[in-house]
């Protein structure tokens, strides 16, 4: 049987807490964000950028940044305005989610950048 892997995941430390799949992995460099944009907008469904404290990483609500971007296949656009959302609060987590238009549902979420912990 082989070893499974522990993560020092703990309530009690914010810098340690886990979101989704993808925060196991190390953070994405611009290519790999570019690469989940591509697949978002290739799928066809509608990009949105939220952010939050990350003390509040775990609440079911987030803040929204603008409207989702209904339509929008421009992958720079979808960039600029996930990066736009980082610079703009700097210290919140940011995430990149993906509507599906025929399940009405997030077919996609992941956090892109990570904020400061308190």
């Amino acid at each position: 049987m082989s070893k499974v892997q522990d993560y020092n995941s703990r309530l009690s430390d914010p810098a340690s807490r886990k979101m989704g799949t993808f925060s196991y992995l190390p953070p994405m460099d611009d290519a790999q964000i570019r690469k989940q944009v591509e697949w978002i907008v290739k799928h066809g469904w509608n990009p949105a950028i939220e952010h939050t404290e990350p003390e509040y990483a775990m609440s079911n609500f987030w803040y929204m940044w603008k409207l989702p971007m209904f339509g929008e296949t421009d992958v720079d656009v979808i960039l600029a305005e996930l990066k736009a959302c980082h610079e703009a609060n700097p210290d919140n987590h940011v995430r990149l989610i993906g509507y599906n238009n025929f399940s009405q549902s997030q077919g996609a979420n992941m956090v892109v950048y990570r904020g400061t912990p308190v």
